[in-house]
């Protein structure tokens, strides 16, 4: 079998993936011989390519700029997905990032050569070889569906978040409309179906916990260390909105005031024509969305046996603690731009102290990331 050598493997090319990449460019690590990033989608953008077109930039929550170059002059109304797309497009010309697309990743594992210490990441574009995976993959890919009782025999429409059209379309026009999650996609959803839908019923597991006022810095500290604490301890991670409770604004204080966001508990049941909770009330349906969340994409890993009995994979700061040549960016913690940012640098930082540690190119060094950045585009 004919293998590509490479020290880094990239896996995704979303926010984490284009962090992970641009602290590997610079750190010296020569791209395309050094390492490559290696994406499914079919252009660039990341997740945000998949989005509604609803979504416009001025309604996305949390955008936090990639390094080393900012997003202006972004106009608020325009499609977040055109946005972010065509961002992601200059970003990754500006620094001659290396993105193989599409490619598709099956598997990484073990190199049976004998006394080879790299990894085989094994893709539809051919094997690379290399000494650290830097996995970047989100959680778009894998959208979550609850399971209840007679859900199959529903007659109406079933669609997910990451199906979601936008309110104007045939699904939720005039329908009576079921939204399912207690995210901040559950309300956006809400408050575009309730504009043209005949009407809406708004269903969660837990009461959601609405939130006045800013956000600051220490209680966002709070709040990722309570999700890092998961993962710390081989759980499966949780959303850091989740444990941050859904900002209030001024379009969700009117939803509220109007019964808008009137919520109700998770039903028992589906019926062809609705739903059914545990006390016998029922309420009739054409459509359900589920805006239930995602979960990480991580069945390339399989093979390197990384879960712990939680179903979690336990990570040290980024590095995977069953394999220090894995890295999970994007996961749990850093499963935010920020954090993702932030646990790009945290990645790279290990890499090239690991691979210092076995003698390989870890102390590489390149020329000034300006110089690289203004020679990419000449």
């Amino acid at each position: 079998m004919n293998y590509t050598d490479t020290e880094v493997v990239v896996i995704g090319a979303g926010q984490a993936g284009l962090s992970s990449a641009y602290h590997l460019r610079r750190a010296g690590f020569e791209p395309g011989r050094d390492f490559v990033v290696l994406d499914h989608s079919p252009r660039p953008g990341g997740a945000w390519q998949f989005r509604w077109p609803s979504l416009t930039y001025g309604k996305v929550h949390g955008m936090h700029a990639l390094p080393g170059m900012e997003l202006t002059g972004a106009d608020p109304e325009r499609p977040s997905a055109e946005v972010i797309g065509a961002y992601f497009v200059s970003y990754e010309r500006a620094f001659a990032l290396p993105v193989r697309r599409p490619v598709q990743v099956k598997a990484v594992r073990e190199d049976p050569r004998e006394g080879s210490d790299r990894l085989l990441v094994e893709t539809s574009a051919g094997t690379w070889a290399a000494r650290a995976v830097i996995s970047a993959t989100g959680t778009w890919d894998r959208p979550f569906w609850p399971r209840f009782p007679g859900q199959e025999a529903f007659r109406g429409t079933q669609l997910h978040t990451a199906q979601y059209p936008g309110p104007r379309t045939e699904p939720f026009t005039g329908k009576r409309v079921i939204v399912v999650g207690g995210g901040t996609s559950a309300v956006q959803h809400l408050l575009e179906i309730g504009e043209v839908a005949a009407d809406t019923t708004w269903v969660t597991r837990r009461p959601p916990v609405f939130r006045e006022g800013p956000f600051d810095e220490e209680e966002g500290r709070a709040a990722v260390a309570r999700v890092e604490e998961r993962v710390r301890d081989g759980l499966p991670p949780r959303s850091v909105v989740s444990v941050t409770g859904l900002p209030m604004t001024d379009a969700m204080r009117r939803a509220r005031a109007s019964g808008l966001l009137e919520r109700l508990p998770l039903f028992e049941r589906i019926t062809p024509g609705g739903v059914v909770w545990p006390d016998g009330r029922t309420a009739p349906a054409d459509t359900l969305l589920w805006a239930t969340g995602f979960r990480p994409v991580v069945a390339h890993l399989a093979p390197l046996r990384l879960r712990e009995r939680g179903g979690g994979i336990r990570l040290d700061g980024t590095r995977a603690v069953r394999d220090p040549r894995v890295h999970l960016v994007g996961y749990g913690p850093s499963a935010s731009t920020i954090g993702a940012n932030r646990a790009g640098r945290t990645a790279v930082r290990e890499i090239r102290a690991l691979l210092a540690g076995t003698g390989t190119r870890g102390d590489v060094r390149g020329r000034p990331l300006e110089s690289i950045a203004a020679t990419a585009a000449a």
